[in-house]
């Protein structure tokens, strides 16, 4: 599944319908009582970062979506019941936050039970023009999918005579990269059983990522200052100069600007038998992340001249079987410092971010949010980004990877404000593919585009035996 940004996924014209959860549902869960289950560290800080945000001024949306295709003629029932369907079966999208006291300091959950949801079907028109639909689309998203309001999701489809795209938006407090990639998969499985009249194949229940969050935050809140991942933190961000990694590159900032605007940009970084070939260069090592983390740091030192590339590694969370089919915000963040000035070339390079993965991967598992809280430094957020990062994802194993392409099925990523460069790359059956956001400045765009192309170089030539072996 390719990762993009609305304007890029070939958006076609036809009849838009949207649903959002009704006016009953909002009404039953204004009602509620609290969730005993606390908000996840990560949950809280990105709402409490909107918050910042939006109180300085700025509207910077972030949601996370998908889009695929449904074959046609679309029974518009049987799709509204699958959407529903999806939904009860995944807490976290029936559960939400207020404030205590209403404008409080402290965040409260609340959670539907599943028999008190419903959608609300709404015939929006017919759209001719898909540079309309498409900013018709990302208005209504960013409007819905926020996350200082609740609820947070929408659902919409195109229709057309030979069938119907699917546009999915969620506040990402509710969804991962992960959880945005299965979506196109379940929701056929579910439409297809709606009109078919069988069952889906699907087990049931689905673990739920409100327990998880119950479970990680009572694991994090047995830290104190003194514990060992505390400790390690605060000397990987004294080294960083007191705050948390950047992408090491010049992005043309105005350090006492407004955050500025964001770009983004999308491409195939290497064909199937070229990512093939570097996976198997990388795999004694770790594998295809290892390689491009390594990649990275040797490029970035060419165009930044920093001695030591530090950065965050993102990492998932699900770390038992249970939550693999859950929809949630399963991640966590590893920092690594590899002494790029000092490695005589990739292989070395490869072994010295092997080396420092083994061992600081375990400290993804505790909440980052967690730990600057223990070092008590204003880490004051004013970009939706705390640090820049450079993640990967070997797409291929997910369910229904092999009909992405037949589908016509995107993960959507919300480009807007930031200061940081976030880089994804996935392994899809096709071969690598990067998208990245990052701040729009020509100093940047020079840069990005200096590091894509390097980047891909060096994977053509591990791929074509052009580097002498790791050993």
């Amino acid at each position: 599944m390719r990762i993009t940004d609305i304007q890029r996924c070939e958006v076609r014209p036809g009849r838009l319908v949207e649903w959002t959860l009704s006016p009953a549902t909002v009404e039953a869960a204004t009602a509620l009582p609290d969730d005993s289950r606390p908000p996840a560290y990560i949950q809280e800080s990105h709402i409490r970062t909107a918050k910042c945000v939006r109180d300085d001024g700025l509207f910077v949306p972030t949601w996370l979506g998908t889009a695929f295709d449904l074959p046609g003629p679309v029974d518009l029932d049987v799709l509204q019941e699958a959407l529903r369907a999806w939904t009860v079966r995944h807490e976290t999208l029936r559960s939400g936050f207020r404030w205590a006291g209403g404008t409080g300091d402290e965040l409260r959950r609340f959670t539907l039970d599943a028999a008190d949801v419903t959608l609300r079907r709404e015939v929006v028109g017919d759209f001719p023009d898909p540079g309309r639909l498409v900013r018709h689309l990302q208005d209504r998203f960013d409007s819905v999918a926020d996350a200082l309001r609740w609820p947070n999701l929408i659902y919409t489809a195109v229709l057309r005579d030979d069938g119907a795209s699917v546009y999915m938006a969620f506040d990402h407090s509710n969804v991962d990269a992960y959880s945005v990639h299965r979506i196109a998969a379940e929701i056929h499985e579910l439409y297809t059983a709606g009109a078919t009249g069988t069952a889906p194949e699907i087990p049931a229940p689905v673990a739920s990522y409100v327990d998880f969050c119950e479970i990680e935050r009572a694991d994090a809140d047995r830290l104190d200052g003194g514990h060992d991942i505390v400790t390690r933190w605060r000397e990987f961000i004294r080294r960083c100069g007191g705050t948390l990694p950047g992408f090491p590159v010049d992005l043309g900032l105005d350090p006492d600007g407004p955050l500025p605007q964001q770009q983004m940009l999308c491409e195939p970084l290497a064909d199937a038998d070229d990512a093939a070939a570097f996976e198997a260069y990388c795999r004694p090592y770790g594998g295809s992340m290892v390689g491009l983390l390594a990649a990275t740091g040797l490029i970035v030192h060419e165009l930044g001249g920093q001695p030591v590339y530090r950065t965050v590694v993102p990492f998932h969370t699900r770390v038992k079987s249970r939550w693999s089919d859950s929809v949630g915000w399963y991640v966590g963040g590893a920092p690594i410092e590899v002494p790029v000035s000092r490695t005589r070339g990739f292989p070395e390079t490869v072994r010295a971010v092997r080396a420092e993965l083994h061992a600081n991967r375990p400290l993804a598992r505790m909440p980052l949010a967690r730990v600057l809280a223990l070092l008590g430094t204003d880490f004051r957020p004013t970009s939706p980004d705390l640090y820049s990062i450079v993640s990967y994802l070997d797409a291929r194993t997910i369910t229904g990877a092999e009909r992405w392409a037949e589908q016509r099925a995107h993960a959507l990523l919300r480009v807007s404000y930031g200061d940081q460069v976030c880089v994804w790359v996935n392994r899809l059956h096709e071969g690598l593919w990067l998208a990245s956001r990052y701040p729009d400045t020509d100093i940047a765009a020079k840069n990005m585009r200096l590091y894509v192309e390097r980047l891909r170089d060096r994977i053509a030539s591990v791929a074509h035996g052009r580097l002498p072996a790791v050993s």
